[in-house]
């Protein structure tokens, strides 16, 4: 199975046939920056926001064609870059209202620039209260040093969106995201060691004495964490969007190897016991385009942190699952390069990526009651 190839067996759903054609013309070895320059050129991105305007959220039918029709022709890493700037970097820009922030959202909505979101720090990814980085804020500019790794489209981007403390202590008050060219004085990247993720420009940023005006500010210096929790939850809707695309277009593939593979006076899909497989893994991935189905306008609309976090942890959980499974009815094939076995690997970013599996069922054990509570039929009495 390639990573990369356009599916004949899974053609993407009607609607997305425009997204497709401008991504058609691209290699499928397509880096994140030129599928991110070719829907840029198309005019597609402000299809993922509700009235084509980033501050007005996602629409989550636009942000799901656009992810699915990446999904389909392009590597993981690929339609990584592209999903977090979708649905977090914009977003965390569009809360920007000097010129210089301005501009920098007008470049990247037409593709002409690439934005990497670098919250996570030196420190464990999922406690960003513990961040090292820090922004000194003055009257007549700023200063800011420390690193960031580990972060998506670190080598391509034209400005950083860098989350900072701007004072000690682990208060939520005391993070501020600040915009950061990536020409800046003081600014040094590196590419992470990283093969599955190259495609992303996955790297490393370090910060030494960088310099800026203060109209770099994004928004208020203190709503800095505030404002990250409000988007990471349409980066984990993103998600689980992807992840029933990914899942789709593996088990597309799968059976249709499993129908043209021989196997004794028959196929390998004729077999019970592969049936049972395949099918659990179509449950799998049935459940968790439910659980989308639910929860979009909760997080996109609502900004609601336990639905969030209930579509993170079921993606990672499905995606693993149905990778796992089709990765053993490829057998030995699936271990040739670019073959599911590879896909695989990659895939384990759903259960890291955004919060830990570990950290959002913590979440999601914290809201018991309320999620209990919506497990209960509207008018139903107690």
């Amino acid at each position: 199975m390639s990573t990369e190839a356009p599916r004949a067996v899974s053609p993407p759903p009607t609607g997305q046939q425009s997204a497709g054609a401008a991504l058609d013309a691209l290699p499928r070895t397509a880096r994140g920056e030129q599928v991110w320059a070719a829907l840029g050129r198309a005019g597609l991105i402000t299809r993922a926001y509700r009235d084509g305007t980033v501050g007005a959220g996602v629409d989550p039918a636009g942000l799901e064609g656009l992810l699915t029709a990446v999904d389909a022709r392009f590597s993981i890493a690929a339609t990584l870059s592209v999903s977090v700037q979708l649905a977090t970097a914009l977003p965390v820009l569009a809360a920007g209202r000097t010129p210089v922030a301005r501009r920098a959202l007008d470049r990247a909505l037409s593709g002409r620039a690439t934005v990497a979101l670098a919250a996570t720090d030196v420190t464990a990814g999922t406690d960003l209260t513990a961040l090292r980085t820090q922004v000194r804020i003055e009257d007549d500019g700023l200063e800011l040093s420390g690193e960031k790794n580990w972060i998506a489209n670190t080598t391509t981007a034209a400005s950083f969106l860098v989350l900072a403390r701007h004072r000690p202590g682990r208060h939520f008050t005391d993070f501020t995201w600040v915009l950061v060219p990536a020409d800046a004085p003081g600014v040094e990247v590196r590419p992470a060691d990283s093969a599955l993720f190259a495609d992303s420009g996955v790297g490393h940023l370090t910060l030494e004495g960088v310099r800026l005006g203060r109209d770099h500010v994004l928004g208020r210096a203190g709503f800095g964490l505030p404002l990250f929790a409000r988007h990471i939850g349409t980066e984990r809707l993103a998600g689980a969007q992807w992840g029933v695309a990914l899942c789709r277009r593996v088990l597309a593939d799968t059976r249709s190897r499993l129908s043209g593979r021989a196997h004794g006076e028959g196929t390998l899909w004729d077999l019970e016991v592969v049936r049972q497989r395949f099918a659990s893994c179509l449950l799998r991935a049935c459940e968790l385009r439910a659980l989308v189905a639910r929860f979009e306008d909760a997080v996109a609309v609502h900004h609601d942190a336990t639905a969030a976090a209930t579509l993170k942890a079921a993606a990672g959980a499905t995606v693993q699952h149905v990778l796992t499974e089709c990765g053993q009815l490829w057998g030995a094939a699936g271990f040739a390069t670019g073959g599911i076995q590879e896909l695989r690997a990659q895939a384990a970013l759903f259960g890291i990526g955004g919060g830990a599996n570990e950290v959002v069922l913590g979440a999601l054990a914290d809201a018991a009651e309320s999620v209990l509570d919506g497990l209960v039929r509207p008018g139903t009495p107690p």
